[in-house]
């Protein structure tokens, strides 16, 4: 597990990410009495050498190569050692890929295929009985 280094007063203020994850970035600290950038006991931690993931997990998602899926083909051709992630596409085609998914087992990173296929397969109404 890699450590998340989180921008210096992040908790302090909404537009730099306290409840937004997407605004939680690394922003180097670079003030003079900075106690972050002297790497002082009890802050957080900075970005330095150290910290890097070890090569045989680099690129992988849990132990897994990824693979981008944008259409039925390229899942078909997915191997056991890889995890799919959904590309740019419609709805209307990530259905067909998540059935497919589920029927074959393969694991989607990005997409609950259960969640997903219950909320957007609705069943068929029964006919008007006359």
């Amino acid at each position: 597990m890699t450590k998340k280094f989180l921008r210096r007063t992040w908790s302090r203020y909404s537009k730099l990410g306290k409840g937004r994850k997407k605004k939680q970035v690394w922003r180097k600290p670079k003030g003079r009495d900075n106690k972050m950038r002297e790497k002082r006991k009890g802050y957080p931690a900075v970005v330095s050498i150290g910290y890097k993931k070890d090569t045989k997990s680099q690129g992988k998602i849990k132990e897994r190569q990824p693979i981008i899926v944008k259409n039925l083909k390229e899942l078909e051709n997915a191997q056991k050692n890889q995890i799919a992630i959904i590309g740019k596409i419609g709805k209307k085609k990530k259905i067909e890929i998540a059935k497919i998914a589920k029927e074959k087992k393969i694991q989607i990173y990005n997409l609950n295929v259960e969640k997903f296929l219950k909320k957007n397969i609705k069943p068929k109404k029964e006919e008007k009985k006359k």
